[in-house]
This record gives C-alpha cells, structure tokens and sequence, in this order.
C-alpha cells in the first residue's frame, strides 16, 4: 500500500525528521515511543524500517534521506559505536552537517556523553574491534563522526525522570524548530485565517463529531492552511490523524486502503494491526482530531465516515477540497472558503511549513499568477 511519507520514484522525499539509532538498544521502546509522537505531530520521519524498500541500494537511499532531511536525531545508545552501519550513517549525517543543511541533535540513551567524546570504557573496546576488521581511514572518520557529535548540545537521558517526558522535550523542540513563527505566519496571512477560523473550529466543544470542510479551487495554500491549523490544534486532542493527500491514495471499489491508511496513521505511522475493532472502541471514548486533506471523491467521505462517525464526543473532522459540491453532496455545512493568496505567498507557506519542494514544482503552473481561491 502506498504511504504518503514512502519514498518517491520520480523525486526525492523531504523530511522534517531523519532517525539515526541502534535498533536492537531503542527500536521497540524510546525510538517507538518518539516516531509514534513525531508522526502525531504530522512531522514527516525517516525510520529505517518503514522508509527503506527491499531492493534498493541502501547506503544511497539513506544518504539521499539524510541530504533531504531539515534535523537529524542521533539516539546513541550503548550498542551505537558497536555498529559499523550506525557508525557509516553516522558518518553521513556529520558530513551534511558541515554543509549547513542539516541541524543534529544527539540524544545519549543510558550512555555517558564524556564516554563518547572521549571514546574511552565500552566505546574503546568497540574501538578495537573495529580496528581489527575494518581500514585505517575507515575508522579514523567513524572517531572523528562520534566526536564532532559528542561536541553538539544534546539530551541525556540520565537527566529525565522518565523517557515519556524527554520524548515531550525532544519533539517540543523539533516542532518548534519545523513550525512557522506566529510573526511569520501574521504576515503571510495565517493569523487573518485562524481568527475566521476558531469560531467554527470550536475547540471546548463537548458535543458529538463536528465536521466542517476548508474549501479553494486550487490546492496548495488550501493544503498549507490545513497543516497549519492541524499543527496549531493538534495538542487539544487525545488522538491526531492528519491524511496528507487522500486523492493519492490508491482505492478499491471497497475504498479499504483508504481506511487502512487511517488506522495506520492514528495509531502513529505503526504498521496495520489486526486490532483494529480494539482501535475503533478506544476512539469511540476520546476526543479525536482528523484532517483529510485534497479529498476528491464522495466515496473517500463515506469510507473515512465508517470510522470517524465513531469518535468520542468533542471530536473534529477537517475535510479539504477544492470541489465546493462535494462538501454539499455530503451534508457538510459549515465551510470555510479560502481567498486569494499571492504566488510568492504560498511558495512562502510550503517552505516555513517543510513541504516537499515536489510540491512546489507540481504547482509551478497554479503558481505563476495569483491563485484565484486558493489561500
């Protein structure tokens, strides 16, 4: 099944978020516990294990998502120097870093920072076996990767009560990072839109499923003023989904890999489960928020609907389109209809926002005069 955040055959895939870590030490607790969190937050991530295709060249794939990526996570935990793939990616991140296209931020999961830096008690046994398999020149760039990184400020986890609260400081700052400023968005035309649209948001609502639709005959600043308003909202919400694309998600006559797209996504980018009657009993009980964005089918309203009818109360449904006839057909009436941005407005937008310049070069057309209807 196609995944908005899979790799591209035709461009490279932008991400917010490159994940660097030793699987065996954090796969399935710390790594999980951030991915899950960092995909609530709809910052797109590269995690090995769902990003990487069986049969691509690895080390290229991976350099290409290193280069494409805005933040690299190091997680160094105390099998990391042990590994000479990590060591290798590692390697990587570092020499992007010196370009002054990538920030990284080292986390250091129950190891000593100074061991790192200084390569002394396990990492110097690493070290050695490194030194006994691998060239000279080899292992000198792997020292001087982990040293450079040991030298960036970065979390310890030493220092945290427990991992769920370094999870909150670490995706904190990345969004903070990612996001527009509230004086950035002021001038292009965000705070205008949010005042408008607050009032029909109602975010105390204790009331059953609100659904409203965001509407504008082109699509980009529609798509930019719906990620903003997730990312502005999202917290209010004990669980977030946020489908990027909808109309480019291949469909049966049974609209299933639509809805299996849902489940994948609000259960924070996990693979599909068999649970997902257990998924669907816990949302019926919390405050839900979904954006559906580029919607172009009435069918898509109608598979989405068989699980969002089911959220708790207090829940919204954010349902863009650029075909006003679509949002009538399905009883949606409340609707927020966008007015015109300028080009270079909306190319401002994509970029604060960390869209995919794929994005961008598909528009190149929409976006060569002012964009009647489109924010």
């Amino acid at each position: 099944m196609h995944s908005p955040s899979s790799f591209s055959t035709t461009a490279p895939q932008k991400f917010g978020v490159f994940l660097s870590f030793r699987g065996k030490d954090t796969r399935r607790t710390f790594i999980s516990f951030l991915y899950r969190e960092l995909i609530r937050m709809s910052i797109r991530t590269f995690k090995d294990d769902v990003e990487l295709k069986s049969g691509r060249r690895i080390s290229s794939d991976l350099f290409t998502a290193i280069e494409n990526s805005k933040i690299a996570v190091v997680i160094v935990s105390k099998n990391y120097p042990g590994s000479p793939w990590c060591l290798k990616e590692l390697a990587m991140i570092m020499d992007v870093e010196k370009k002054g296209s990538l920030i990284v931020m080292p986390i250091f999961y129950n190891v000593e920072p100074a061991h790192v830096r200084r390569q002394i008690e396990k990492v110097a046994q690493q070290f050695r076996k490194h030194e006994d398999r691998e060239n000279h020149e080899t292992v000198v760039s792997w020292r001087q990767a982990l040293t450079n990184l040991a030298s960036i400020s970065g979390h310890c986890s030493r220092d945290w009560e427990d991992d769920s609260k370094l999870v909150d400081e670490i995706t904190k700052r990345i969004s903070d990072m990612l996001s527009p400023s509230d004086g950035i968005s002021n001038q292009i035309g965000f705070g205008a839109h949010m005042k408008e649209l607050y009032p029909l948001l109602d975010l105390d609502s204790k009331e059953g499923v609100r659904v409203i639709g965001i509407w504008a005959r082109g699509g980009n600043g529609r798509s930019a003023l719906a990620r903003y308003v997730y990312q502005k909202t999202f917290k209010q919400f004990q669980s977030q989904c946020y489908l990027e694309n909808v109309k480019e998600i291949p469909h049966d006559y049974q609209m299933s890999n639509l809805r299996d797209e849902f489940m994948i996504r609000i259960q924070g980018g996990y693979s599909k489960m068999k649970t997902s009657g257990l998924i669907k009993t816990r949302l019926m009980s919390q405050k839900v928020l979904l954006v559906a964005n580029n919607v172009d089918k009435l069918e898509q309203l109608d598979a989405l609907a068989e699980d969002f009818n089911c959220f708790g109360p207090g829940s919204l449904v954010i349902i863009t389109t650029q075909d006003k006839q679509l949002l009538v057909a399905f009883g949606i009436k409340v609707v927020y209809e966008v007015e015109c941005l300028r080009c270079f407005e909306v190319r401002q937008l994509f970029r604060q926002i960390g869209f995919r310049e794929r994005d961008l070069y598909v528009a190149g057309s929409e976006l060569s005069s002012p964009i009647s209807g489109t924010d």
